[in-house]
């Protein structure tokens, strides 16, 4: 089986350096341009998906779709989650990441973003850009939306919905994309390829760039590489 793992185009606040997190932006031009090639890459490779997952957050949602229409697999169904979305960056989101450096040291600032279980500070819940807040989240227990994640928080959100969906797909010998953000995708791949919580730091994901897997039959990776 083959498991596709994609993090979204350069969005518009990546392109100005800002804590994103949760925040519903649009790509940039240069990220449509990218999860277009992505398709490109994804169509010569010869690599056809039974399956397709991604966020709620229209970056991650508008790459699949772009990645599957240029890969002529457009008309596949494709399901959202919550537990795909970025790590939430809790009062950080919004926030120049160089500015926010200046003012509160880089090193407390490196601490926040790197650290494996480092939170950061939190975002108050009666702030209008709370989960709580927004109505996509409204069927969801109140209680399991975050203020502020780091990257062990992020995983304990995205492990189950492995287990539960994506998982349950590969095992049935279906190839498997999932279209979501650098740090779920990073937990994700901690999992899969059993890194520590020291070394999944410097892993890093480039924007709009096909990562495969493939997977032996009890889902361990046999072979990984990027598509370029």
């Amino acid at each position: 089986m083959k498991l596709v793992l994609i993090r979204h185009g350069q969005s518009e606040w990546n392109k100005r350096n800002l804590f994103t997190g949760w925040h519903d932006v649009e790509l940039s031009e240069q990220g449509v341009a990218e999860a277009k090639q992505a398709g490109t890459l994804i169509k010569e490779a010869n690599i056809t998906f039974d399956h397709a997952f991604t966020s709620v957050l229209k970056r991650a949602v508008h790459t699949l779709n772009d990645v599957l229409a240029e890969s002529n697999q457009d008309w596949l169904p494709v399901t959202k989650s919550w537990r795909l979305n970025e790590r939430h960056y809790g009062a950080l989101q919004g926030l120049n990441k160089e500015e926010t450096a200046v003012k509160y040291g880089a090193d407390k600032v490196l601490q926040w973003r790197r650290s494996y279980d480092v939170l950061p500070p939190l975002m108050l819940q009666t702030d209008p850009n709370h989960p709580s807040q927004d109505r996509r989240y409204q069927a969801i227990d109140q209680r399991m939306l975050p203020s502020g994640e780091n990257l062990k928080v992020t995983l304990e959100r995205v492990l189950p919905y492995w287990t539960d969906a994506i998982a349950p797909a590969l095992l049935q010998g279906e190839n498997v994309i999932v279209a979501a953000h650098g740090n779920s995708l990073r937990a994700l791949i901690k999992y899969l390829e059993n890194i520590s919580d020291d070394d999944i730091m410097a892993v890093e994901l480039p924007t709009g760039t096909p990562l495969v897997y493939e997977l032996a039959a009890d889902l361990t990776v046999t072979n990984k590489y990027y598509l370029t």
